[in-house]
C-alpha cells in the first residue's frame, strides 16, 4: 500500500520525537541516533565498533524505553555457549515435560556487547535468528517477536583473544557505524549529571512496540522510482567490479540500502526516495559488506575508497518521479 503524504508528514515528527528522547541519554549525537533508529524501523541491525565507554548500552537502553521494549545484554566470550544466547530446553519435572526456556535473544533490543570475543560456532547462532527472526531448538522454530533490533559491538582496538566475524554475520547487520566520543559541550552536560547512573531509566514512550511494527509496514509504501532502483543496483555493480574487492555488495546489501532509503526519506518528511538518500546512507550500510582483496588491501586499499570511488563513477539519475 502506498503511503500518502498525510501518513509521510506523521512519521517525520514522530521519527523527530524519538530521536529527540534518545537523544536525552545519548548527548550530543543526532546523526547516530538518526542511523540506528532508520536501521531499527526498517527492521535491521547495527554494528557497532567503538571504544569501551562511548555509550552503547545506554543507546540500546534508551531506544528499548522509548518503544515500550524489553531490552537485554549478552556479554559475548570465549566460552559462551549457543544456548546461552537462543535459550535450551530443560524437564520439568512437576509436570514431567520438557520446556522450552527461551535465552536473551527474546528481547525487542538486544545488545550483543563485544561480539567478536566469542567463538564462531556461537556467532553462528545469531545468523538465523538476526535473518528470519526466531530461533531452531530441537527441530521447532520459536519466534522472537517484532520489533527485534541486534545491537552489538566490537573493540577496533584490543584484538587479542577476539574472531573475526564471518561475512555472512557481517551481510546480517543493515549498518556499521560508531557513536564515538562526545564533543565538549555534550561532554560537560554528561559530567554535569554524573550522579545520573542511568539516564535512559527517565526516558518516557513515545510509541508502543505494536506501533513499531505497523510503522515499518507503512514504511514499505514509500516511493522508489525504477531510476533510483536502477542507480542503486549499479553503484552495487561497480562495488564488484572494483580491482580492489573479492567480494562487493550482495544482493542482501542492495535489499539493505532500499529498506533504509524509504525510512531515511520518510524520516526526512518525503514519501518518496531520491538519489541523495542513497548517497548519504552508502557508506554506513555497505562498506562492512566489501571484502577486499589481500593484496589490493596490503598496499592500502579500504572500503571506503571502495564506496567513494563507486559513487563518483555512477551518475545520478537527475529526475524523479514522485507519483505514489
Amino acid at each position: 500500500m502506498t503511503i500518502t503524504q498525510e501518513q509521510t508528514t506523521w512519521f517525520a515528527d514522530t521519527f523527530q520525537k524519538l530521536s529527540d528522547n534518545v537523544g536525552l541519554a545519548v548527548l550530543g549525537k543526532p546523526g547516530v541516533v538518526r542511523l540506528v533508529l532508520t536501521a531499527f524501523l526498517a527492521e535491521g541491525h547495527v554494528l557497532l565498533e567503538d571504544a569501551p565507554g562511548t555509550g552503547k548500552t545506554q543507546l540500546a537502553k534508551a531506544i528499548a524505553a522509548t518503544v515500550q521494549g524489553t531490552n537485554s545484554r549478552i556479554q559475548f566470550t570465549p566460552d559462551l555457549l549457543p544456548s546461552d544466547v537462543t535459550g535450551t530446553v530443560i524437564y520439568a519435572q512437576k509436570t514431567g515435560e520438557f520446556q522450552f526456556r527461551q535465552g536473551p535473544i527474546f528481547a525487542s533490543i538486544v545488545l550483543a556487547d563485544e561480539i567478536n570475543r566469542a567463538s564462531p560456532k556461537t556467532q553462528s547462532a545469531l545468523l538465523e535468528v538476526m535473518e528470519e527472526g526466531r530461533v531452531t531448538v530441537d527441530g521447532t522454530a520459536y519466534p522472537v517477536g517484532r520489533p527485534f533490533l541486534v545491537i552489538a559491538t566490537q573493540n577496533p582496538i584490543e584484538q587479542a583473544g577476539t574472531y573475526k566475524l564471518p561475512e555472512a554475520q557481517l551481510d546480517r547487520f543493515l549498518v556499521k557505524t560508531s557513536i564515538g566520543y562526545p564533543d565538549l559541550e555534550a561532554a560537560e552536560r554528561i559530567l554535569s549529571g554524573a550522579a545520573v547512573k542511568d539516564r535512559s531509566a527517565s526516558l518516557t514512550s513515545i510509541i508502543t512496540t505494536q506501533m513499531v511494527a505497523e510503522i515499518s509496514e507503512m514504511l514499505t509504501g514509500v516511493h522508489v522510482d525504477p531510476a533510483v532502483l536502477r542507480y542503486t543496483a549499479q553503484l552495487a555493480e561497480e562495488t564488484r567490479n572494483d580491482p580492489s574487492t573479492r567480494l562487493g555488495v550482495s544482493v542482501r546489501g542492495t535489499l539493505a540500502m532500499v529498506r533504509a532509503a524509504k525510512v531515511w526519506a520518510a524520516s526526512d518528511g518525503r514519501a518518496y526516495v531520491i538519489p541523495d538518500d542513497i548517497k548519504a546512507l552508502a557508506a554506513p550500510v555497505w562498506e562492512h559488506r566489501i571484502v577486499l582483496d589481500p593484496e589490493a588491501e596490503f598496499a592500502g586499499a579500504t572500503a571506503a575508497g571502495v564506496v567513494g570511488r563507486a559513487l563518483a563513477e555512477v551518475a545520478a539519475p537527475q529526475s524523479r518521479s514522485s507519483a505514489a
